[in-house]
């Protein structure tokens, strides 16, 4: 990519990540690397994972592989607790009108399990999950600046910002929380509705689906637009309703892009959930002894994937930064973190 003199490129991005600082073409202040793909951006992403490889693998293994073993294995999960809810969501099936078929009750299971291990594992996920994904950020910004993952530089930031991800991500939380209370209770609602004007239990349950594909929509954008609030907080200084917002009005003409992003990290995720399910919690097969690596692997490959979404949200975020700057010229694109690492860490008290 060339550019003539005093012009400023409308799009920049690494051209050939193996050939070092040189054949880099960035912009410092502006980051800029624009597409209308998901592919693209996965493409980019593979770029910064092995210009970076070294930071990335660090944080990785000692940040994202720990919330993965213990996600994967559940072994914070009260199973009598889940039961209990189980039982519960069948209660209010039942009283809507729905069928209690197989596929309902998997349907409540899921739910419930999903529901208590993301409340055991909450401490995990405020703490080394936060942590993991503002270094993340760094380790991107990083690259685009045309400098090397360092952790001390990655320990002032977080310590510095920290506050500012957590109202974040908190937030983010009761955002999610909030919509899906919203489909559970307009979920009952409809089924209850239907099968007042006369639905059968069986025409009603595959409405409530189509009710169901719907909302997932709204909610998958939802969690994009927290997704990429959790990136501004880091690289802008903004935090909590506002860094939302300011996700909101960036996201604009960008949200088919990223919802292939979510739906493929949503697609990976629960492959690999399932295949350790069915490889390693369930005995389907010889007498076992795979488990002793093929759940480490899987482990790995989960945390990994992790790592390529975190990765994915913040090329993503730099994307729809350039898309905005092209159509109002008055969004500021200046990060935050260069002034971070100059300025003095205060001494604590």
């Amino acid at each position: 990519m060339e550019s003539s003199n005093g012009s400023t490129p409308k799009m920049t991005q690494i051209t050939d990540i193996q050939m070092g600082h040189e054949n880099m073409v960035t912009t410092r202040s502006d980051h800029v690397f624009q597409t209308t793909s998901a592919l693209e951006i996965l493409r980019e992403t593979i770029r910064i994972l092995r210009y970076n490889l070294s930071g990335f693998m660090a944080i990785g293994a000692f940040l994202i592989c720990p919330v993965s073993a213990v996600l994967l294995s559940n072994v914070l999960v009260d199973q009598g607790l889940v039961k209990r809810v189980v039982i519960r969501l069948l209660l209010v099936a039942k009283s809507c009108g729905l069928p209690l078929s197989s596929f309902v009750e998997r349907f409540c299971f899921k739910f419930a399990e999903s529901a208590v291990a993301a409340v055991m594992c909450f401490p995990l996920y405020v703490t080394l999950l936060l942590i993991s994904k503002a270094a993340v950020v760094y380790s991107v910004d990083c690259t685009y600046s045309r400098k090397m993952f360092d952790a001390s530089k990655c320990y002032v930031i977080v310590r510095k910002i920290w506050k500012r991800i957590l109202a974040t991500y908190l937030l983010a939380c009761s955002v999610v929380i909030g919509s899906l209370t919203l489909f559970l209770g307009l979920l009952a609602g409809v089924s209850s509705l239907f099968s007042v004007i006369g639905f059968t239990p069986d025409l009603n349950a595959y409405m409530v689906i189509i009710f169901g594909l719907f909302f997932s929509v709204f909610f998958a954008n939802a969690v994009i637009i927290c997704d990429l609030s959790m990136v501004i907080s880091v690289l802008e200084d903004v935090s909590g309703a506002e860094a939302l917002l300011r996700s909101s009005v960036l996201i604009r003409g960008q949200t088919q892009v990223g919802l292939m992003i979510f739906l493929g990290s949503t697609i990976g995720m629960a492959f690999i959930e399932g295949l350790f399910e069915h490889r390693v919690k369930t005995l389907s097969y010889g007498d076992g002894s795979s488990r002793i690596w093929e759940g480490p692997l899987l482990v790995v490959m989960y945390s990994f994937v992790v790592l390529i979404n975190f990765m994915m949200s913040t090329v993503f975020y730099f994307s729809c930064k350039s898309y905005s700057l092209e159509n109002d010229s008055s969004i500021e694109c200046q990060s935050v973190l260069e002034a971070l690492t100059v300025s003095p860490v205060p001494e604590a008290q």
